[in-house]
């Protein structure tokens, strides 16, 4: 990534309160943009919104998506350049408990950010970020590919899905005419520190190894696409590059590890309680709670050929670095300090688990 392409870009992130969002505006800001942060508070408490300080020095509004009105008068104050679309219901078990809530927020939130840059100027790029859990799942060892059928058995998942067709839809109907370059971004499940949302393997962890509690781990033998934050983040400022000079690349995006590397959350648990020390785990036998998907992998071919981008952390060096975050933190350390500090290892290739 360039700091000379994105130093004073005006940049519009959807979602800046969440943990992705977060490190996002963290790196953007890093690189010189101009940010507008347009979100719900923080839903969590501890939040990496407020202890990383992620409003300092950018332009932040506490807005819902779902409100057309309010959110297209920001969208037009603040004349982005670049949009990053993050904001989302992102958990599948919330998804059960609030199905229209979560169809309203994927996918009537994704038409009014895209509705409110049809009569605006400023946009060339419009990035929105969707999930790895759009496709029709099969249930098969198989690794969705950008032009396999979209589906979702979850609310989550489909709204997700739906949201991509409302992403195609505008992108041809109204944006491409207007020369904006609109693609969509599906990445695997991320970690990383700051986050601690409820239903997410690695806070869960967090959570019950730092109170001395037995970590109950629903479904042992799912495998997922696990990748640390910066991983996919790294990826959407990659793909907004090349899109501001390419618009013809325009279109859908996998971000994620490598096949090889898709683990099982009882492998990311026994990763994550040896990197953290200690911690003890109670494994259950797949039975409990709503559906989720068993197995799941992305095929990246499409970002490495296109983009250059390929995974830098293994899957054990990106738990390593997730669990000292969390370790650091929790011993008194600055949260915006720690993010920095990753992403300068990051960007440096500095740490083991890198790929060269």
């Amino acid at each position: 990534m360039s700091p000379d392409f994105w130093r004073g870009k005006r940049v519009l992130v959807t979602g800046h309160t969440g943990f992705k969002g977060g490190w996002l505006v963290l790196w953007l800001r890093r690189l010189g943009a101009e940010i507008c942060g347009v979100a719900l508070p923080p839903s969590t408490n501890p939040s990496l919104f407020e202890l990383a300080r992620v409003a300092e020095g950018i332009d932040s509004h506490f807005c819902d998506i779902r409100e057309a009105g309010r959110l297209t008068t920001l969208v037009h104050a603040a004349r982005p350049e670049i949009i990053l679309h993050l904001a989302a219901q992102p958990l599948v078990r919330a998804s059960y408990r609030a199905p229209v809530a979560t169809f309203a927020s994927n996918v009537m939130g994704t038409v009014h950010v895209l509705d409110a840059l049809r009569d605006l100027d400023s946009p060339r790029v419009a990035l929105m970020v969707t999930t790895d859990k759009v496709y029709r799942n099969l249930e098969q060892p198989y690794p969705y590919r950008e032009d396999d059928a979209l589906g979702g058995h979850d609310p989550y998942s489909a709204s997700k899905a739906a949201s991509e067709i409302v992403i195609s839809s505008y992108r041809d109907a109204f944006l491409k005419e207007r020369g904006v370059a609109v693609a969509s971004a599906r990445s695997g499940n991320v970690i990383g520190g700051g986050d601690w949302s409820e239903d997410r393997l690695i806070p869960d962890a967090v959570r019950a190894w730092q109170a001395d509690a037995v970590l109950e781990v629903r479904r042992p033998q799912a495998i997922r696409p696990w990748q640390h934050v910066l991983e996919p983040l790294h990826g959407y400022l990659r793909l907004a590059e090349r899109l501001w000079r390419q618009p013809e690349l325009a279109g859908a995006y996998n971000f994620g590890p490598h096949t090889f590397e898709a683990a099982t959350v009882r492998e990311v648990v026994e990763l994550a309680r040896w990197a953290y020390g200690r911690g003890e785990v109670r494994y259950g036998d797949g039975g409990s709670g709503p559906h989720e998907a068993g197995w799941l992998a992305l095929e990246t071919a499409r970002a490495r050929a296109l983009l250059g981008v390929r995974p830098r952390w293994t899957l054990t060096g990106a738990v390593a670095h997730t669990m000292a975050w969390y370790q650091a933190q929790h011993a008194g350390a600055d949260a915006r300090e720690l993010c920095l500090a990753e992403i300068a290892r990051y960007e440096k290739r500095e740490e083991d688990g890198v790929r060269s």
